[in-house]
């Protein structure tokens, strides 16, 4: 049943209870971490504890608007963009409880990874499997599918014990692969169609450090043998510089060994961080730069190294600078050919005067097999690639022609999309890659039967419904 509360309070009511949680409207506007989208909803609101997320949906239901709920706003996409309400978990960021012996955590679903690793570090614990980056809130590394790398390692979302959901008729539910099974598996990787997410009940372990190994290879000999490289240590993951050709092949692994540093200021940070934005930026202006500047990247990276600190430092690495991105999931049984018709599309874009010019690195990683229904990983192992094309000092760059041709390589070799991306794939496209995709669809609108949670990302990819990414019928984003 729906919780409109007492039939007193008016709408003019609501808005004076939640003005406290409500950004001012001068302010009202939410910019994605790449700056790639933004929009301006009709209001922005951050509550701070359950109570006021009911309000808010009480407010929402009265005027007559959707509710988009963004975090951190990490997702190189519009999928958190909206012209109504958004609700903004910030405050919504604390640890709830830690059972070391039982060796799982609940925590709120705004908090960050980073300040996740804080608090789990404090009880001895970590946790097994992690992405690039730690800016983003558990929710939504929940509710994407987002991965780390390890081809014996699921998606981390498979790491979910237990989800608390606010449902769009204000009930709040508690469902676990044991209890309400079906609104789980459709919320494990629901986009936030299925519900707000409340808590999450998350499996860890024991902390523990991990011991990276960097070793330059060639394009060739990593495509010859990448199912044995894949699987050459715990976690695996490949950075290929397409201008030489050059691979950092890097192999990570448990161990009890010290913290051993690698790396320098001048080199990493001068020369790879400040030097190369500088360099990338002229190349907006004079293209013929790029090359040049792709190759001085792949020569700085060009070298053994060794690191050993605790597992989250090594797992997450820095994504420089504000960029546009896109990533695939491939079989792993078609990546070596996937990678080697990507390589011949760059090879002659390259090669033309007034070709593409790709950035740099392609990052290549794994994941094991799972059975979630909307996972990328769902039946079989997995080579995720993407790729980037970075904004210096947030300037616009060329990179639609060349993200179209990614995607048709992709496509031909059976890939899935990251669902946090930007991707060209409609309901028709996604029924033929998830057989559980219609299965998802029924669970979502049962538990949200007027699409209070919905925006244009979710309606144009789920729904079919025509949502575009830039057009202010839909909502005011812009999209370069």
């Amino acid at each position: 049943m729906a919780n409109d509360g007492p039939s007193d309070i008016t709408a003019t009511n609501l808005y004076a209870f939640l003005a406290p949680i409500t950004v001012a409207q001068r302010q009202a506007r939410f910019t994605n971490w790449g700056r790639t989208f933004t929009c301006r909803p009709s209001a922005i609101f951050e509550p701070q504890n359950e109570a006021q997320c009911q309000l808010i949906l009480q407010l929402a239901r009265r005027e007559g608007k959707r509710v988009r709920v963004a975090g951190v706003g990490h997702s190189p996409s519009d999928l958190a963009c909206t012209d109504e309400f958004m609700l903004r978990t910030t405050s919504l960021n604390k640890l709830l409880e830690v059972n070391a012996d039982k060796r799982y955590v609940v925590a709120q679903g705004g908090i960050t990874l980073n300040a996740l690793h804080v608090v789990l570090a404090q009880h001895g614990l970590a946790m097994s499997n992690l992405g690039s980056i730690s800016e983003q809130t558990l929710a939504g590394v929940v509710s994407t599918m987002t991965h780390g790398s390890g081809v014996g390692f699921q998606v981390l979302s498979t790491y979910v014990m237990a989800l608390t959901l606010l449902l769009a008729d204000g009930s709040r539910v508690t469902c676990s692969p044991e209890q309400r099974g079906e609104l789980f598996m459709a919320s494990i990787c629901g986009l936030g169609t299925t519900g707000l997410i409340l808590s999450v009940q998350l499996a860890v372990e024991p902390a523990f450090r991990l011991k990276e190994v960097r070793t330059p290879l060639k394009f060739d000999t990593m495509v010859a043998d990448l199912d044995s490289l894949a699987r050459s240590a715990e976690h695996v993951r490949m950075w290929w510089f397409p201008v030489t050709d050059l691979v950092i092949y890097n192999q990570a692994n448990r161990t009890d060994e010290p913290k051993q540093a690698s790396g320098s200021w001048f080199w990493d940070t001068f020369c790879g961080y400040h030097v190369v934005q500088i360099l990338l930026y002229a190349s907006r202006f004079i293209p013929s730069l790029t090359v040049p500047v792709g190759k001085f990247a792949a020569w700085l990276a060009d070298a053994q190294s060794v690191a050993v600190d605790d597992s989250y430092k090594i797992f997450n690495v820095n994504c420089r600078y504000p960029q546009h991105t896109t990533e695939w999931a491939v079989p792993l049984s078609e990546a070596a050919a996937c990678l080697r018709a990507l390589r011949t599309y760059l090879s002659s874009e390259l090669a033309n005067p007034h070709g593409e010019r790709p950035h740099f690195p392609i990052e290549v990683r794994f994941s094991a097999a799972d059975d979630m229904w909307l996972s990328p990983s769902s039946g079989q192992a997995t080579c995720w690639i993407g790729i980037v094309q970075y904004k210096p000092f947030s300037a616009p760059v060329r990179y639609r022609a060349l993200f179209r041709a990614f995607e048709d390589i992709v496509e031909a070799h059976a890939g899935r999309p990251h669902w946090a991306k930007a991707h060209r794939l409609r309901p028709a496209d996604l029924r033929r890659l998830y057989p559980r995709f219609d299965d998802f669809v029924r669970v979502m609108r049962g538990a949200d039967p007027d699409g209070m949670w919905q925006n244009p990302y979710t309606r144009r990819h789920l729904l079919g419904e025509e949502a575009e990414e830039v057009g202010p019928r839909v909502f005011k984003a812009r999209r370069e």
